[in-house]
């Protein structure tokens, strides 16, 4: 074989064949497939979603993790995943990969009990990743719960309807861990739906969840002002959590915040010089309330001339510094930077006319998402969350061609190529993890 040196070949000279049947596209997918055996998640499907005598109903766990693989391959449509029958892809993956016809069938045979089937499954594969080395153990347990609008396109869609965004969709319902951006729960509603709906049941399955997965220390709950709620609050102190919730500026806030007086408001250190930010405390219905209010005209060096403020306060049960409890609930955040994941691959939009198929769609993909996740996380030893982008770059998104001498398949990945270490270090540890009981 010849090897062209550089600059040697014109793009207008090379012709294509379509023809190897011995190359593989994403090959990283070996990682993720190695940590799907380890954690049990074909088994764990065939096991707990039972679909009855409906259309597609066999082996759903292979049809699961054939979805969970084309999405962290980047798909966002049942289509893409024929890029898994591709070459010599299907041969890494320890199944076999479903066409999208029969991926379509089988999403669509699920009703809304199969879909709280399959998040039980969700539930019970992050209890076993946990176990593995991916919990938090008897450290804190920082929850984030947010909701965000998802584009359905087409008209046809069960349940999607316009929110407040004017975007016509659904609105789920989301929790994810704080530091990790693991997607603890999940819940699909019409996109109509007001930010708070279902909230209070959302985080007693939450709760209930996290601690059968084995999340043994205190538990801090961070939300913004849709789920601001007494009933939630109440929960929350019921059973023990920490919580910071934003509140909404009704005019009983409005008057409590007024009524604090400008001594007793601090600097926030943290901000930027050319603008003010300050933070005062106060209490509202027996509970702490922490206000932030920031000057709107500082920057234009007008603070004296208009005093403007725009205020936000929340509502904490923590007994620390004003500063530090402040500090760690503007991190609620980081919520955004799996939402975006998210809409970055699988939820780019939602791919079924029945309500029932986008929903477990979305779960799904949640499970495709942390098992993203927990390839960096169980994987590598630096801990710095990078994106879903960011992994499937480095890690899954390697070309490659498999070939097999004597009785020994070995898979060929590009010489040169710029995180081989990171690669190496993953496999070498996911296939060192024990497999789930």
């Amino acid at each position: 074989m010849v090897k062209a040196s550089v600059g040697s070949v014109r793009p207008d000279s090379v012709g294509v064949e379509f023809d190897d049947e011995r190359l593989i596209a994403n090959a990283g997918l070996l990682l993720v497939a190695a940590l799907s055996r380890r954690l049990g998640i074909e088994s764990l499907v065939d096991k707990t979603v039972r679909l009855g005598e409906r259309a597609g109903a066999a082996r759903p766990g292979r049809k699961v993790l054939t979805l969970i693989h084309a999405i962290i391959a980047g798909a966002d449509s049942i289509d893409d995943t024929d890029v898994l029958r591709a070459g010599a892809t299907e041969a890494l993956l320890g199944h076999k990969a479903m066409a999208p016809s029969t991926l379509g069938t089988f999403l669509r045979a699920f009703s809304f009990g199969h879909v709280r089937q399959l998040d039980r499954v969700l539930a019970e594969a992050i209890g076993r990743a946990w176990a593995i080395g991916a919990g938090p153990g008897s450290k804190r347990l920082t929850i984030d719960i947010d909701s965000f609008l998802g584009e359905a396109k087409g008209r046809k869609k069960q349940g999607a309807s316009r929110g407040y965004t004017g975007v016509r969709g659904y609105h789920p319902l989301l929790a994810t861990r704080g530091g990790t951006g693991e997607i603890l729960h999940v819940r699909v509603r019409k996109g109509a739906a007001g930010s708070g709906r279902g909230a209070l049941r959302f985080c007693e399955e939450l709760i209930a969840r996290v601690r059968r997965a084995g999340a043994e220390g205190e538990i801090l709950v961070r939300a913004d002002s849709g789920f601001y709620s007494s009933k939630v609050i109440s929960y929350l102190e019921k059973t023990g959590c920490l919580f910071s919730i934003s509140v909404t500026q009704h005019k009983r806030m409005a008057e409590r915040i007024a009524e604090i007086p400008e001594s007793a408001w601090q600097p926030v250190p943290d901000y930027p010089e050319t603008g003010v930010c300050e933070l005062a405390e106060s209490t509202y219905g027996g509970r702490r309330l922490i206000v932030r209010r920031v000057h709107l005209h500082a920057q234009e060096g007008q603070e004296e001339l208009f005093a403007y403020w725009r205020h936000f306060a929340f509502l904490t049960n923590r007994e620390e510094d004003m500063h530090v409890v402040d500090a760690e609930h503007r991190d609620h955040a980081e919520v955004e930077l799996a939402i975006r994941d998210l809409k970055d691959s699988a939820l780019a939009h939602f791919p079924s006319g029945s309500f029932a198929a986008n929903a477990a769609w979305t779960v799904i993909a949640c499970l495709a998402h942390n098992l993203s996740r927990w390839v960096g996380q169980l994987g590598l030893e630096e801990e710095t969350w990078r994106t879903a982008r960011t992994i499937r770059r480095w890690l899954i998104a390697l070309p490659g061609r498999l070939t097999r001498t004597a009785r020994r398949f070995t898979l060929h990945l590009p010489a040169r190529w710029p995180w081989r270490e990171a690669f190496v270090e993953a496999l070498a540890r996911i296939r060192a993890l024990p497999a789930a009981a």
